[in-house]
């Protein structure tokens, strides 16, 4: 059954494309999941089914497994059985009729124009650190792009000259995306006196240094934006997501197209874009709520 799973996962990595840690994350559902059926008596997956599915799914719930793991859990065995059913494994697909647990709808959770200036105004430009997380700070807000994409970026991938980066996405799908004049100013900045003073001489042409003289990583952003938060006194719980999801609400409070947005976060789908309409729509009833002289009488 392990040898299934393997095959599955260098499936992934070769047809798909998927990410280090999206393949992280499938093998380790799966390797829970075969686990399970294994504690079930079943040493092939032709003899399982339906109920070895909804029964994990089950206990996922028992062991208090937020519902968004139990549908990623979902997500990943349907995948599974899907590619089984491709290699006349299974004749038909055990997860057809699995029901996908129901997730509550969360609204993401942004920050303010004036706590996103407070955090970029934060680093020190005296130092070639203080640079570059300018630089880092500047360009993600700017843009909107995920961590992993930010860290990815090479000096290659950057048009200072017309205002664009490039940079590769979910299933190394590429898009262009535009910077502002600021993130721009920033960048010529960090790469024309402070980046060559941090690289090591091994340089692989990365854009972002870290503290190693190597590329810098998503764990080590993550750790200089929560240092800056702290240090300017922004009290919500920040992730680097959050500056994606403050790009694409504040784009959208000032008249920003949804497929613009769209297209400039990389989403498949628009509906995921669309949630951004109604975080807009929460704090145009809150201003409502808060400055309306009888809007609470």
């Amino acid at each position: 059954m392990m040898n299934d799973l393997e095959s599955f996962i260098r499936f992934l990595a070769a047809e798909r494309g998927l990410s280090k840690n999206t393949l992280e994350s499938y093998t380790r559902d799966l390797q829970q999941f075969a686990a399970y059926v294994e504690q079930q008596g079943i040493t092939a997956w032709k003899d399982s089914g339906k109920t070895h599915v909804a029964g994990y799914l089950a206990k996922l719930k028992l062991m208090g497994r937020a519902p968004t793991t139990q549908s990623r859990s979902l997500v990943s065995i349907r995948a599974f059985f899907q590619y089984l059913v491709r290699e006349r494994i299974l004749v038909s697909d055990p997860t057809l009729y699995v029901e996908t647990p129901k997730l509550e709808k969360k609204l993401p959770k942004v920050l303010s124009i004036r706590e996103v200036e407070t955090i970029l105004d934060a680093p020190n430009l005296e130092s070639q650190t203080g640079a570059r997380d300018k630089a880092m700070l500047e360009l993600l807000y700017a843009t909107g792009i995920r961590v992993s994409e930010l860290v990815a970026l090479n000096l290659s991938d950057v048009n200072l000259h017309m205002g664009f980066i490039r940079c590769l996405g979910k299933g190394n799908k590429e898009r262009n995306i535009p910077i502002g004049s600021m993130a721009v100013r920033c960048l010529q900045a960090y790469i024309g006196e402070s980046r060559s003073k941090l690289v090591k001489e091994e340089d692989d042409g990365a854009l972002f240094i870290g503290h190693l003289g190597t590329r810098m990583t998503r764990q080590g952003f993550w750790k200089i934006l929560k240092r800056y938060a702290t240090e300017v006194n922004v009290t919500k719980d920040i992730t680097p997501h959050t500056l994606r999801h403050s790009f694409a609400a504040h784009l959208i409070e000032n008249g920003a197209d949804l497929r613009s947005v769209q297209e400039m976060l990389g989403h498949a789908d628009i509906s995921t874009t669309q949630m951004y309409v109604q975080v807009t729509k929460l704090k145009m009833k809150e201003v409502y709520d808060r400055a309306h002289p009888r809007a609470n009488m």
